[in-house]
């Protein structure tokens, strides 16, 4: 039986989702719940999605695109795309052969031999590092973290480029002491190419409203974008693009 894949969402030509211009998927599912995540619509796997991909026809409908996506790639994201594993390999598989980038973003949360064969065919991690204290993690995230240093463990062993993402709230995760902590604690790690401090926004909280969710931040304010360039500044990180 053909794997297929529940896809909530497709972004043909995305920018930020690692380097150049890049067609990019949103899977459902997800293991976490944070207190921040602007897509709250794709925690549930079970949830019925617009799309249902093989990953060949998923291959197919990116190949429309490669004239556009030829210097930049495609990325998975989500959701947590590890929670659809076989689905991520033989998708990064048909790309790479076909000579397209592969970018996989995760928070490194679920890791089993399925997950971490995924790496097989991978260029580039995003990599989703919500706290580095287990407690303050837990607070944000559900989870302590603790698998997302292993999977990063496995990115320096493999040799696999990474760039680290870091959501940064106020009242969370916004304290100099937090930021200089993970700043000094992936120094060691030469597969990370950069961090990106990303600002917290609220962008996403009528998704909640249409979900009868309770918005976990209610009336914190987005972050002031001059705190990101005070971060960079305080940073003694080296980013290597």
């Amino acid at each position: 039986m053909e794997i297929v894949g529940k896809i909530h969402s497709i972004e043909s030509f995305g920018t930020v989702d690692g380097p150049g211009i890049r067609f990019v998927t949103f899977m459902q599912g997800c293991p976490l719940r944070c207190a921040y995540c602007h897509n709250p619509d794709t925690w549930d796997i079970q949830a019925q999605t617009k799309y249902e991909y093989t990953p060949s026809q998923l291959f197919d409908e990116a190949m429309r695109y490669k004239n556009f996506i030829k210097s930049g790639g495609v990325t998975l994201t989500g959701g947590e795309p590890l929670m659809q594993p076989d689905f991520v390999r033989e998708y990064f598989r048909l790309c790479q052969e076909a000579g397209v980038h592969t970018a996989l973003d995760t928070a490194g949360s679920v890791i089993t031999e399925k997950t971490l064969s995924v790496l097989d065919y991978t260029n580039l991690v995003l990599l989703d590092i919500k706290a580095l204290d287990a407690g303050l993690c837990k607070k944000v995230s559900g989870s302590n973290g603790q698998a997302t240093f292993r999977f990063l463990d496995e990115l320096q062993s493999r040799n696999i480029p990474t760039w680290i993402r870091h959501v940064v709230v106020p009242t969370l995760t916004d304290n100099d002491t937090s930021i200089k902590s993970l700043i000094e604690y992936l120094k060691p790690y030469n597969v990370v190419e950069k961090i990106e401090w990303l600002p917290y926004h609220t962008l996403g909280v009528f998704k909640y409203k249409e979900l009868g969710i309770p918005y976990p931040l209610e009336g914190i304010e987005p972050l002031d974008k001059k705190r990101i360039e005070e971060i960079k500044k305080m940073q003694q990180f080296i980013n290597r693009e």
